[in-house]
């Protein structure tokens, strides 16, 4: 899992700082004594090198919070949550969903709901080239109303239907194979 890494990667650095910390968890790190400017650069430095980033902005640690949450809801869950999405969210995060949709939706251009949708669609596209389950059973998995709502709202964000979706990885296979 991506997170277990950049916490691994995140805990180390603060250690080669020589800096104490009691929590490292979805983007947030409460370091126990004061930083020095000198190790906030040297551990922005560090993170930015492993490919992370140092945010000072509580907005964007807040947005980031967010995108981790949901990603983690949608892509490492054996099974969505059976509340609403922004109950799921509001729990999780400790405040108020309006509040939360509100500054995601002013920084990101987009709201929570069209966010968790493309996430969904693309948990979709990948089950549906896993070929493990039917239509059905994606759309019972993926806590849709039925599968025509599923087909809907795939051909909105993806041009195609879930089926012509499919059909696409089936001809690639075919025409890679006559090579």
């Amino acid at each position: 899992m991506v997170s277990l890494r950049c916490k691994l990667l995140v805990k180390q650095e603060l250690e080669n700082l020589g800096l104490h910390f009691t929590t490292v968890d979805l983007g947030i790190v409460e370091i126990m004594e004061d930083i020095t400017k000198d190790q906030r650069a040297q551990l922005k430095a560090a993170l930015l090198e492993s490919g992370l980033e140092l945010m000072d902005d509580k907005k964007a640690m807040l947005i980031e919070k967010i995108k981790i949450v949901i990603t983690e809801m949608i892509h490492y869950n054996d099974e969505l949550p059976k509340v609403n999405y922004s109950e799921y969210i509001s729990n999780i995060m400790g405040y108020d969903y309006t509040y939360l949709a509100n500054i995601f939706s002013e920084v990101k251009g987009i709201t929570i709901e069209h966010y968790i949708i493309a996430h969904k669609i693309e948990k979709v596209k990948e089950l549906l080239l896993y070929d493990e389950l039917n239509l059905t059973e994606i759309s019972y998995k993926m806590n849709y109303s039925s599968v025509s709502h599923l087909s809907t709202q795939f051909k909105k964000v993806t041009g195609l239907t879930p089926t012509f979706f499919k059909n696409l990885k089936d001809k690639r296979r075919i025409n890679l194979d006559e090579v």
